[in-house]
């Protein structure tokens, strides 16, 4: 090296990438509770993960909103340009069903749904978005008892009513009140993974994931039947998933017949024994990459799913992503 020559100046570090910006728009008579799930699950920081998720705004069509019933008037947002710079945009979601939606809200949620952003609607917020003309040919839910009037009214829309939520790539519709949870819980471990979405969950204190659909939240008169709560048996069978487990084996731990659990989980659940057994070992595997496990084979043996070729064909399946690219995607290496 020829004196006076300086050493190569260090490359700068990259900056971290901006947080995904997720924008609520609130509008007359908005449901409280439901903005109250969206700002628990986005709009909070999280010490307990160690980075913030999420850029979270409120804006609205003018200043002074009166919420449900007129509660109270939420005012100092956003107006409804914040909706331009959004990546997700939470529609709003009002309990008089009929009523119109402002046309300068539909509008915005057009010209979001045209740029790419990703639209959520909660309860009611299936209406809007049914509206503002883009579930036409899609899939949806809204709450069980408006299901009738919303097929009437957007005969185009699929509406699937017996879901706590849809999930239908760019477009995500819940149930009633408390699936705006599940849902909001759900987009999370789409964006940052199975283990960031339980770490929220349990800051919420509310099941990460619940089986079954809104079904069995509709009212209807039932006999007084003795406990047969399944939730003794997914106990037990939760911490024993990377035992070779069987449908014939739950109903031999349970006491009953392979039919009558069936019938049970099918009642409780909507789902099949070995759906949830297969969801639950997927759910592990997942979160046994995140935490940093990089032998597939490993990580299928500890999660029940037997080898590695059975957990990328089950793990593609149920995310849309190889074992490598999940890895990639949710692994220790790409939190920053």
């Amino acid at each position: 090296m020829s004196q006076g020559s300086s050493q190569p100046r260090p490359r700068p570090r990259p900056r971290p990438a901006a947080p995904h910006r997720v924008v609520v728009i609130v509008d007359e008579n908005s449901n409280p509770f439901e903005l109250g799930c969206a700002t628990e699950v986005f709009g909070l920081d999280r010490p307990e993960i160690g980075r913030r998720l999420y850029d979270f705004r409120l804006c609205a069509p003018e200043p002074g909103i009166r919420m449900r019933d007129g509660f109270f008037t939420l005012g100092g947002v956003a107006d409804l340009s914040a909706v331009e710079r959004a990546d997700t945009v939470i529609v709003p979601n009002r309990p008089d069903t009929e009523v119109p939606r402002r046309p300068a809200v539909l509008a915005a949620i057009r010209r979001a749904h045209g740029r790419g952003a990703r639209l959520i609607g909660f309860c009611s917020g299936a209406f809007t978005l049914a509206e503002a003309g883009v579930l036409d040919g899609r899939r949806a839910t809204a709450h069980w008892q408006w299901a009738e009037e919303f097929r009437a009214r957007f005969p185009a829309v699929r509406l699937e009513p017996d879901v706590l939520f849809v999930d239908d790539g760019d477009i995500l519709t819940a149930a009633g009140s408390a699936a705006a949870l599940d849902l909001g819980l759900h987009v999370v471990r789409r964006d940052h993974g199975a283990e960031v979405a339980n770490a929220v969950s349990r800051r919420l204190v509310f099941a990460a994931h619940r089986d079954g659909g809104q079904k069995q939240f509709v009212e209807r008169p039932v006999p007084k039947l003795r406990d047969e709560s399944l939730a003794p048996l997914l106990a037990w069978a939760q911490e024993r998933l990377d035992h070779p487990l069987t449908v014939a084996g739950l109903a031999e731990w349970a006491a009953v017949s392979p039919a009558t659990l069936h019938r049970r989980f099918r009642a409780q659940l909507g789902t099949t024994p070995l759906a949830w057994l297969t969801g639950e070992r997927i759910a592990l595997a997942c979160r046994l990459i995140e935490r940093g496990e990089a032998r597939f084979e490993v990580v299928a043996r500890r999660s029940g799913l037997g080898t590695a070729a059975n957990l990328r064909a089950l793990l593609t399946r149920e995310t849309g992503l190889s074992p490598s690219a999940y890895r990639r995607r949710f692994g220790p290496a790409a939190v920053t």
